[in-house]
């Protein structure tokens, strides 16, 4: 599904170039679930905003679903992320003008579905808010809030999933909760899923763990 090969990223800062990952490499396969763990800092979030083309690399490449990044334009990796990704973020990221429906509509409309509200409607249900359609986000708890972005991310029925750190906003019961609902959907789509967190019992929950220390892959 996604292949590295000797990923860098370095910045420019004040001090100098600075590296944030080096010789970064690994595979992953269709419908594997792979944890990225690493402390604050060691460039998990990088890492994630490489793989889905929201940025690139200093060195190296990243090949997803068998297109190398580096040779689309932004236009191109936009396309690609559109036909094969999806994203869970812990800040949520909904659209605050937009109810639940119409927020997870969005990316179906976007993709040219011509049946966008059915789906997005039944994508609701799945994760509980069959009532709550036409809230707000600002109406939503944080958990409800995080639901809605569980709908928005499978109603495309990505073949990646990315997540970054999706418990990060909520308490220890609700994250369990969305956490249960996430693999639960993941298991029945059959996605792939990278799921960046610093949670070890998370982690755990995956198929395979990935450490990132210093910017470098712990072997």
């Amino acid at each position: 599904m996604i292949e590295v090969a000797g990923l860098g990223k370095e910045v420019q800062s004040g001090e100098g170039r600075l590296t944030i990952l080096h010789q970064i490499s690994f595979r992953v396969m269709a419908a594997e679930a792979v944890a990225i763990v690493g402390a604050s800092g060691s460039g998990k979030s990088t890492l994630l905003g490489l793989l889905a083309g929201l940025d690139l690399p200093s060195a190296g490449k990243v090949v997803l679903g068998g297109q190398d990044l580096s040779l689309l334009d932004e236009d191109g990796r936009a396309a690609l992320r559109g036909r094969l990704l999806g994203f869970v973020f812990q800040s949520f990221q909904l659209l605050p003008a937009l109810t639940a429906l119409e927020n997870v509509m969005l990316p179906l409309e976007l993709a040219g579905a011509r049946d966008a509200a059915t789906v997005a409607r039944e994508a609701l249900f799945r994760v509980g808010l069959g009532e709550r359609l036409r809230h707000y986000p600002k109406h939503l708890s944080g958990g409800e809030q995080q639901r809605v972005a569980l709908a928005r991310a499978f109603a495309v029925r990505p073949r990646l999933l990315l997540a970054d750190e999706p418990t990060g906003n909520l308490d220890a019961a609700t994250g369990s909760q969305i956490i249960d609902l996430l693999f639960a959907m993941n298991a029945e789509q059959a996605t792939t899923l990278i799921l960046v967190t610093h949670d070890e019992a998370l982690a755990a929950r995956c198929h395979r763990v990935l450490r990132l220390v210093g910017g470098r892959l712990e072997s």
